[in-house]
């Protein structure tokens, strides 16, 4: 898993979600916790643990510091899920299933990021551990430790609590005592009722989930293509080895089971996060990465029970012909090992492939490098909508002393993600003394129709459009790089430009015009 982790970490970019990590991480405490208060409270934990990480490189922390915890966590949830495997069945399940799912292409992409659903994952398969632990002690020590250690996992994002019905469903199928369903009930209760004040200000901030749309079949169907693998053959050969391992799903009564363990793990998360979304859109497939976890044990168990019995026809061969040796169990597990390679083998294309830029959401990193290249000192900029300012954020050296002509206070000022914008009348005022502005958009805020909620970024878009005319355009990822010029204060050629057109003549000053062929 850190081999698969630390391959291409460094990608030349961040995306947009992981530029919020990077500029809040950045702040002080009591900016973090003032900014808390108006956004992004579920990620609070997560920004205070960067805050520490990023303060560990006092120079200037880049992308691969960002990722490393990412990276580790993903590393430890392999180590994790071979744990439960090897306690739940055999050393050989545990070594499968761990080395499933260090190279699935998804657990793959999301220990490259820096975002906390990595570190989610590794603390949800660490709760699921001390569960079947505290399942078998049945004591109070062993309840609070798992109780714990999902709370802290809660506080890194509040979904992780859907664990809990992952567990209960392991011990329905296990039909524990009373006993232990009151040992797990106290600490799931523990577990709640410290995540209800993350609940109540989360609620008040659903504003910023608004753009998730209601899954459907299709999404769940996407979402087992992606935890048994994205391409047919390894997708069809896991889903057959998957349902093979269901065949012992119950056990002795009060025994927890793997497969007992996996498939309410594998399951009910996604699904109540899903049936939940058709009244509140809420879902997003990294929100239940953490039950990933349960694809790779119930495929290394279906494998095992193959090897189980591939081993007793040898056997029963083998009392015919009594000289020929019987197969060893290593030989079994290196087998194994080996369908794994082949497994990876064929979804390497899938990971090369999430290593490039391009690939990702965005890439702020290729818009900055924009800015430093065509863009002089002094040059005023606006950012349309305001978050499209993460760029500037994220790498705020490609735009050193560029004007941002609509900002009145900083982010880590204002307690705001990307800082508080001056009011319509003073924006008026302020590109009425500018001959030229360059443009930071967002792409569909070019689309014909779009009218912005907010008074100032209406006044934005009104005043470029009715004062100003396009004169150069560079289009990278979802971002549009436009420089917009008076047209009464040029030349008549230009002042009979259309807006939305094409520039290629040089601009006047030292600098030579680069503008990219539009899409």
């Amino acid at each position: 898993m850190l081999a698969v982790g630390f391959w291409g970490l460094h990608r030349g970019g961040m995306w947009r979600d992981e530029a919020v990590t990077y500029q809040v991480a950045r702040r002080t405490v009591p900016q973090i916790w003032r900014l808390l208060h108006g956004v992004d409270a579920v990620h609070g934990l997560y920004y205070l643990l960067m805050h520490v990480v990023l303060a560990a490189d006092p120079g200037h922390p880049g992308e691969v510091v960002l990722r490393l915890p990412s990276v580790c966590a993903a590393a430890v949830t392999a180590g994790l899920v071979a744990a439960l495997g090897s306690r739940l069945a055999r050393p050989r399940v545990g070594l499968w299933a761990g080395l499933l799912y260090a190279v699935t292409p998804l657990v793959g992409h999301y220990a490259q990021e820096g975002r906390s659903y990595a570190l989610v994952a590794a603390g949800a398969t660490g709760a699921t551990l001390l569960f079947v632990r505290a399942v078998r002690e049945e004591g109070r020590r062993a309840w609070c430790r798992y109780g714990v250690v999902l709370g802290v996992t809660c506080w890194l994002h509040e979904f992780a609590v859907l664990l809990l019905l992952a567990h209960a469903g392991t011990l329905a199928l296990a039909r524990s005592s009373g006993r232990v369903w009151r040992g797990w009930g106290c600490a799931a209760g523990g577990v709640v009722l410290s995540l209800l004040p993350m609940v109540v200000v989360s609620h008040g901030q659903s504003a910023q989930v608004a753009w998730l749309r209601e899954p459907d079949v299709e999404t769940a169907q996407e979402l087992l293509r992606q935890y048994l693998g994205p391409t047919d053959r390894v997708y069809w050969a896991c889903l057959a080895l998957g349902l093979l391992g269901l065949t012992r799903l119950v056990g002795r009564r009060g025994e927890v089971t793997l497969a007992a363990v996996a498939l309410p793990l594998a399951v009910l998360p996604p699904v109540a996060l899903m049936l939940a979304s058709q009244l509140t859109p809420l879902y997003v497939d990294r929100y239940v990465l953490y039950a990933l976890a349960g694809g790779p044990l119930l495929v290394a168990l279906g494998a095992d029970r193959v090897a189980g019995m591939l081993s007793r026809l040898w056997s029963h061969g083998t009392a015919i012909a009594p000289r020929s040796p019987a197969p060893r169990s290593p030989a079994l597990t290196l087998a194994g090992v080996l369908a794994v390679v082949l497994a990876f083998t064929h979804q390497v294309p899938l990971l090369r492939a999430d290593r490039v830029p391009g690939n990702r959401a965005d890439n702020l990193g290729a818009v900055a490098a924009a800015v430093a290249r065509v863009l002089r000192p002094g040059d005023p900029v606006l950012f349309l909508p305001a978050h499209a300012r993460g760029a500037e954020l994220a790498y705020p050296a490609d735009f050193t002393s560029t004007r941002d002509v609509a900002l009145a206070e900083p982010g880590p000022a204002s307690g705001t993600l990307y800082g508080r914008e001056v009011g319509a009348g003073t924006l008026r005022r302020r590109l009425a003394g500018v001959d030229e502005v360059w443009a930071v958009m967002e792409k569909y805020a070019l689309v014909s129709g779009y009218r912005p909620r907010l008074a100032t970024e209406r006044a934005k878009w009104a005043v470029l459009n009715q004062e100003f005319v396009l004169r150069e355009e560079m289009v990278i990822d979802r971002v549009a790089l436009r420089l917009y010029v008076r047209p009464i204060r040029v030349g008549s050629e230009e002042s009979g430009l259309r807006a939305g057109g094409d520039w290629s003549r040089p601009r006047g000053g030292s600098r030579t015009s680069t503008t990219a062929p539009r899409p």
